[in-house]
């Protein structure tokens, strides 16, 4: 007889840059979410599906929880604490450090009240030595009752098993909620905006990446020969930042471009045709009508 399958729902919380994308992506063994060094990468829920023959596992990437600024700001921090509620396990991504800053405070606040079970994954701990984990281990403990601490390094995948093993412990058994070739519910059109704003927040200077959109006016194939016309456009909330993305002579569009179509074009498996423009859009993130514009839909908080 065969054996039931368990599947269900997991967060990756944390600060932003703790390195959530970057674990997410190594644990399903693909490129789906964002990274970046740049705080507030991710700005939507990302669903990403691990499935093996225990089961599957259905990774919910949400924004960092931080204290909003704007109303994009309030958006993200409302879907990441609407999310620790629909859960099954919550991963919590800390840096292995003892010392507990305000933002990791003010998550152990917003776990405190929560009945879901939280994990404790200390990132990152191949840049420290051994004996100073115990360290963290020791005044994390003193904040919340955690179901389980497993130090893990997501650039590298220490751990990543022990993980994964860790979390299907926690999960109901019940039929899986995907094909088992699924790795995302993202539609396409989204993992390519989201991938050109990867590479302009590479690229760009500190001051603009907080500022820009990316929006896809146009994704269709060609019937012959498979090739995909892409034309997207990146939206930003200044006259001197448009010029900064454009570059001189058009350079850095270009550079940001050939990056983006390289990594859509691995996605796609199917050679890219992409044309992009630049955009000055004043204040988008405080208005209401233009976040909604770019895919963060207010209905959803």
């Amino acid at each position: 007889m065969k054996e039931q399958t368990k599947s269900g729902f997991a967060t990756l919380i944390g600060r932003p840059n703790v390195g959530k994308s970057t674990l997410m992506n190594q644990l399903i063994g693909q490129k789906i979410a964002i990274t970046s060094h740049k705080p507030q990468t991710t700005r939507n829920r990302i669903q990403t599906v691990y499935t093996s023959e225990k089961g599957q596992i259905v990774f919910l990437d949400t924004p960092g929880i931080h204290k909003a600024k704007n109303k994009l700001g309030e958006y993200m921090v409302n879907v990441a604490q609407r999310t620790l509620k629909e859960v099954d396990v919550i991963l919590w991504l800390v840096e292995p450090s003892a010392f507990i800053g305000a933002g990791d405070r003010h998550i152990a606040e917003q776990l405190s009240g929560i009945r879901t079970p939280v994990i404790l994954v200390i990132n990152k701990v191949d840049t420290v030595k051994k004996e100073e984990i115990l360290g963290v281990i020791d005044a994390y403990r003193k904040l919340l009752d955690f179901s389980e601490i497993v130090p893990v390094s997501a650039l590298k995948g220490t751990n990543k098993d022990t993980l994964i093993e860790l979390i299907f412990g926690y999960l109901p058994y019940g039929p899986m909620f995907y094909d088992e070739d699924t790795v995302t519910d993202q539609p396409m059109r989204q993992i390519a905006a989201e991938l050109i704003r990867e590479k302009a927040l590479k690229l760009l200077n500190e001051e603009i990446p907080h500022g820009i959109a990316v929006s896809i006016d146009l994704m269709k194939q060609r019937q012959q020969g498979g090739l995909w016309d892409i034309e997207a456009t990146i939206i930003c909330e200044r006259d001197s930042h448009k010029g900064i993305i454009i570059g001189k002579g058009g350079a850095m569009l270009k550079k940001i471009g050939s990056a983006a179509r390289y990594e859509i074009e691995k996605q796609l498996e199917a050679k890219v045709n992409l044309r992009l423009w630049v955009k000055v859009k004043r204040d988008w993130r405080d208005s209401d009508f233009l976040i909604k514009n770019f895919g963060y839909d207010r209905k959803e908080v």
